[in-house]
């Protein structure tokens, strides 16, 4: 009797626990209920901060965003009813049996949804991520600088800057054909390698500058590069506030804006201030120092021509094995010095010498780069002089130009006396002059000119300890002794400084002739008679030089400057 109550007893505890596991699976588990309710607000919320995260770093590169967008939107509808209906029938015991039930099934068919939409929210999220490491940045084909210590140590002081969260805009300059753009694809470049040194970008839009550009086409490039979808007759504030909204929702965004010629609005094309997206990053090249002013960099962060070893690393590369032969090699070291440490000028004579194992050629070569217009030398005038020459063009102001220009009368590495060279402008009449300045202020007046020139890359300071000074740099020198050379106006000049010459070339002066320079060299003696209608005539330094025979100075009726000094005239 006892083994069939038993048997009895078993099996009605087996048919009560199916049942039970029956009804609890279709209806939920009341016993639970508490437990899972609590689970269910839990994760709603987690859904609901996964959601945001989704949606704000949305393209139209992963699908089915939208749609479970919309499905966790109608769940968390769903579920807020359902709490207002639990909350209501809290005073009430438990609900009732039936009410207790009914709620129970519903919090955990809830909850397998929420689990179930996050889920495959956490799968879009990471589809999300690997878009945006895809994209975050582009690479570019550039020449690496991994063996070039100043540029890379150029490298390494943006990337410390770009880490310093009180840095939000960095300029980049330097003279034009220093490697400014090289060195800021490097630095794309080398963003695509997350590490530890290398802040995280959720992108990085480059945009190149022409001298000519527009606002509306830069900010078609940004919206662009942001993938952002073209609205038919959309004006410029339209694009430029859907661009602001855009970046903001970036987690942190690079802009770098290479080659800048004049300052650029960034509120009209829509980048966001910085009290309003702390996390975004601006870098500018460009050759003036005054756009960096006019744009408020933070920092600016100077370029400088490469050192006479890395000068030779890049030519032997661009020239090939060529240049390491035995009886070529001094004559290319003497070209390569002859480039200044342009990289651009480097890399265009390295390469038009390429394959040449002719000594005479090269020999060739660097006489004509010596002569200021190598016009013999393919590359040299369409790639480096008409490059160079674009800063010069951009030059704004009253005679500013011819100021530069009479710069290059003097000799190469030759640290020119501001105070004189402001007396010179000033005899010529460069200089803009009323009745009321004093020479104080006119002095002034030629100063700040050739600060602006500095701030230009055209000017640089000199050798002296002394602050009074500037120079050119060699290649700067011979484009504006180029551009001097074929003007047809007022600027037109022959330069023979510093070149060794004996003999008075009487047959180079010609009626056209504006300046005439041929200070420093071994002149012995004047011709007698000349006719010229120049307004500056430089013989410095011509230490050999004993007498000016009167008719030659006759000859220059229209002399405004006129320098005999440092010679053995008595």
């Amino acid at each position: 009797m006892e083994f069939v109550i038993a048997c009895l007893s078993s099996a009605v505890s087996s048919f009560s626990e199916h049942l039970c596991g029956f009804i609890c699976s279709k209806v939920g588990n009341p016993f639970t209920f508490k437990s899972n309710y609590s689970h269910l607000q839990q994760e709603l919320q987690r859904l609901n901060d996964l959601k945001s995260r989704v949606e704000r770093d949305h393209d139209e590169s992963v699908p089915g965003v939208n749609d479970w967008s919309r499905n966790v939107e109608e769940t968390g509808c769903k579920v807020r009813s359902m709490q207002a209906k639990i909350d209501a029938n809290k005073e009430r015991c438990c609900g009732g049996f039936k009410n207790l039930f009914l709620q129970s099934r519903g919090v955990a068919e809830a909850l397998k949804e929420v689990r179930g939409l996050e889920v495959r929210g956490n799968y879009l999220e990471d589809l999300l991520a690997a878009s945006r490491q895809a994209r975050a940045v582009e690479l570019m084909p550039v020449e690496s600088i991994v063996h070039q210590p100043a540029a890379s140590q150029n490298l390494a002081t943006i990337m410390n800057l770009l880490n310093d969260d009180a840095v939000r805009t960095i300029g980049v300059w330097g003279q034009g054909g220093i490697g400014k753009t090289t060195l800021v694809k490097n630095l794309n470049n080398m963003l695509k390698d997350a590490s530890s040194t290398t802040p995280p970008f959720s992108i990085v839009i480059w945009i190149t500058l022409s001298r000519e550009w527009d606002l509306n086409s830069i900010r078609v490039q940004i919206s662009q590069r942001l993938e952002m979808k073209e609205k038919t007759n959309e004006s410029p504030d339209s694009l430029a506030a859907r661009i602001c909204e855009r970046l903001k929702k970036e987690v942190k965004f690079l802009l770098l804006l290479d080659d800048v010629w004049k300052e650029i609005d960034l509120d009209a094309l829509g980048i966001p201030r910085p009290e309003d997206h702390a996390a975004c990053k601006i870098i500018l090249t460009t050759r003036f120092l005054d756009v960096c002013r006019g744009m408020k960099t933070d920092k600016e962060v100077v370029i400088h021509v490469l050192n006479d070893d890395e000068a030779w690393k890049l030519f032997c590369k661009s020239a090939g094995e060529e240049a390491n032969l035995e009886d070529v090699e001094p004559v290319a070291r003497a070209i390569t010095k002859e480039c200044g440490g342009l990289p651009l000028a480097i890399n265009v004579m390295g390469t038009s010498m390429r394959k040449k194992t002719n000594k005479h050629l090269w020999m060739n070569a660097l006489k004509e780069l010596q002569k200021s217009v190598p016009y013999n030398i393919p590359g040299v005038e369409d790639k480096v002089y008409k490059s160079l020459k674009w800063s010069y063009d951009s030059l704004q102001g009253n005679n500013i130009r011819s100021c530069f220009l009479y710069c290059s009368l003097y000799p190469e590495d030759f640290s020119i006396d501001i105070s004189q060279l402001v007396q010179c402008w000033l005899a010529e009449g460069l200089l803009d002059v009323d009745e009321q300045q004093s020479y104080e202020d006119i002095y002034n007046n030629g100063v700040a000119l050739v600060e602006n020139l500095k701030d230009c890359c055209l000017l640089e300071n000199g050798d002296d300890d002394r602050s009074g000074t500037v120079k050119m740099h060699d290649v700067v020198r011979d484009v504006a002794i180029w551009i001097a050379s074929s003007s047809e106006d007022e600027c037109k000049s022959l330069v023979q400084s510093g070149i060794g010459l004996r003999k008075f070339p009487e047959s180079r002066l010609t009626p056209s002739l504006k300046r005439i320079s041929f200070m420093r060299n071994k002149i012995t003696w004047l011709p007698d008679s000349q006719s010229s209608e120049a307004s500056t005539l430089l013989l410095q330094n011509n230490y050999e030089l004993k007498m000016v025979p009167e008719a030659f100075l006759l000859g220059f009726q229209a002399l405004r400057v006129l320098n005999l000094s440092n010679t053995n005239i008595r």
